[in-house]
């Protein structure tokens, strides 16, 4: 199996390159490590410059988490993608764990699961956002997710590139996981650690996004 690892960043200057760092130590994986810069102002385009071993894309402008997943889906090479956020909230280490789910033949899909493993600093508003969306994708899809808005989410690349992802921000996670679950795939949860930050450290997902993500669930569900 090979692994494609997609880094989406917008103005992370602060964290690219030591997230890069940790996914490189992942020596017994060898992942295919591919940075979009999704129009970042600040200096993640310089940083990216000086990294090597790394495919590094570049768009024009700010479009969006889903879009710029989409930009490093055409090249990702790897049997599974897996999807790693460029701040320091989710630790690289936990990779592995989702990887033996597969090479143990549990399931298709793996999520990582905030809400299963150690977790940190998460805002309120943000637990029983994300709380009442994976109750939602529960009561729609009939499942049993913890967390349905977790970055970490191991998934084959065919099965990727056969749902036409459309979303271009954080609409990637409802929509994903609607379209996998419509298909009949279960999810296999395994727990990871979190360490949530601030909005003044650069958090970017606001409640709007849950409400789009509330919206999109049901759209997903009954009208496409």
């Amino acid at each position: 199996m090979k692994l494609s690892i997609i880094i989406p960043s917008y103005n992370e200057a602060g964290t690219i390159r030591q997230i890069i760092a940790r996914v490189k130590k992942l020596k017994e994986i060898s992942p295919e490590i591919i940075v979009v810069n999704d129009g970042s102002t600040d200096a993640t385009k310089k940083i990216l410059s000086r990294q090597k071993n790394i495919k590094v894309i570049s768009l024009s402008h700010n479009q969006g988490k889903g879009a710029a997943i989409r930009a490093g889906l055409k090249q990702a090479t790897g049997t599974y993608v897996l999807i790693q956020d460029a701040d320091l909230e989710y630790d690289p280490a936990d990779i592995q764990s989702l990887l033996d789910q597969i090479l143990n033949k549990k399931a298709e899909v793996i999520y990582g699961s905030r809400f299963l493993g150690p977790h940190k600093n998460m805002l309120f508003w943000h637990l029983m956002g994300n709380q009442f969306l994976s109750f939602i994708t529960n009561f729609l899809y009939n499942t049993t997710l913890s967390d349905m808005e977790v970055g970490y989410k191991l998934i084959p690349k065919k099965l990727l590139d056969s749902l036409r992802l459309e979303e271009n921000r954080f609409g990637f996670e409802p929509e994903v996981t609607a379209k996998i679950l419509k298909q009949g795939i279960r999810i296999y949860e395994v727990p990871i650690s979190y360490s949530g930050r601030e909005f003044s450290e650069g958090k970017k997902i606001t409640w709007r996004d849950g409400l789009i993500a509330f919206f999109l669930l049901f759209k997903y569900r009954f009208f496409n």
